[in-house]
């Protein structure tokens, strides 16, 4: 029917498009950042990772890393360990279950998101 909006399944719920595509504005902006994404997708499929280990992982710079890793933890959505090996700084990362949340519920956001615009 013209002017009826088509709607999106989730599961069994069915959303308008419209609604489904402004859950974008909901994104937690925090998690969509790229490199911060890029730290919390890496943290979610490994217990931990040293600082050396994501800055390679990532492809970035000490400070960019360095910057990213610590609004997260700010926010509590990771947690960060320092300590020396010798004179050496060892500077350890692992994702809590805030972070976690968080991640969850970014993509459960993308995942409607992209429902919708598949569905246009």
């Amino acid at each position: 029917m013209a002017g009826k909006p088509s709607t999106v399944r989730r599961g069994r719920e069915k959303r308008p498009a419209l609604e489904a595509v402004g859950v974008a504005t909901q994104f937690d902006r925090l998690v969509h950042e790229r490199l911060r994404l890029g730290i919390l997708s890496a943290l979610s499929v490994n217990e931990s990772l040293t600082f050396v280990e994501l800055k390679k992982l990532l492809d970035t710079s000490d400070g960019n890393l360095s910057v990213h890793a610590r609004k997260l933890e700010e926010a509590a959505y990771v947690a960060c360990t320092k300590s020396f090996r010798g004179r050496i700084p060892h500077t350890e990362y692992r994702l809590t279950s805030a972070g976690r949340r968080a991640l969850e519920r970014y993509l459960d956001h993308m995942e409607v998101l992209i429902q919708a615009m598949r569905t246009q």
